[in-house]
């Protein structure tokens, strides 16, 4: 599903990012779910990850950060609310039923509240600090947690395709999220590293990621 300049949808993104935040920003997790359902989306492109942005822009977002969502009168911020609110559009991401659905919602806010923040601790460190001494020291006290928060996904994942009884916003934050764990970190968990191959050879979140890079490619071109 391309993006369709006039779709009642809208999504934020960057014109640009640095090369290692490429296809790792939230934005990303939009695109997804609305492949997922094949509900097409307009893209409004903003500044660099590291402008400061307009007025107008932070009475949508107050931290300045992509996706916004706008549908009609609705403009929400932050990609978890964003997930749940394309959810109750369709069942194929969150289920009807009301054990599954509260299992798929319980699973989404974990990814955000007790998994991303291990990650993320890591990938600021690796990207910032380079010249202070503090950094490896620092990187050598976070990483045990994250490597426990891994591991005691692993177990909760056990020989399951997916995290509860099928595909949902749950797992597509959660594969996002493992995304930017350490390779390494990853390897040490064999079903944790086949649960991420499995969502990212979605044809779905094929066409999200193309789509995301599409943006960058054409603002390196001038476009």
């Amino acid at each position: 599903m391309p993006v369709n300049p006039d779709a009642s949808i809208e999504i934020t993104a960057y014109k640009w990012v640095p090369p290692f935040a490429e296809g790792r920003i939230k934005d990303l997790r939009v695109r997804w779910a609305l492949e997922e359902i094949g509900r097409p989306y307009r893209e409004r492109l903003i500044g660099g990850i590291f402008e400061e942005k307009p007025a107008e822009y932070l009475a949508d977002q107050p931290f300045g950060q992509v996706p916004v969502y706008k549908e009609g009168a609705l403009t929400l911020f932050e990609s978890g609310a964003i997930l749940l609110h394309i959810g109750e559009q369709d069942e194929r991401l969150l289920p009807r039923d009301a054990v599954r659905r509260g299992r798929a919602i319980s699973w989404l806010v974990a990814a955000l509240n007790s998994v991303e923040p291990t990650l993320q601790t890591l990938v600021v460190l690796s990207v910032t600090g380079a010249e202070q001494n503090w950094r490896e020291s620092a990187m050598d006290a976070a990483r045990p947690f994250a490597e426990k928060r891994l591991a005691q996904l692993a177990r909760a994942l056990g020989d399951r395709d997916w995290i509860d009884d099928g595909f949902s916003i749950g797992d597509l934050i959660m594969i996002d999220v493992l995304r930017a764990a350490p390779t390494a970190m990853l390897a040490a968990h064999p079903k944790l590293t086949a649960y991420v191959e499995r969502g990212t050879q979605r044809p779905a979140f094929g066409r999200a990621l193309a789509a995301q890079l599409a943006a960058y490619a054409n603002h390196s071109k001038g476009d």
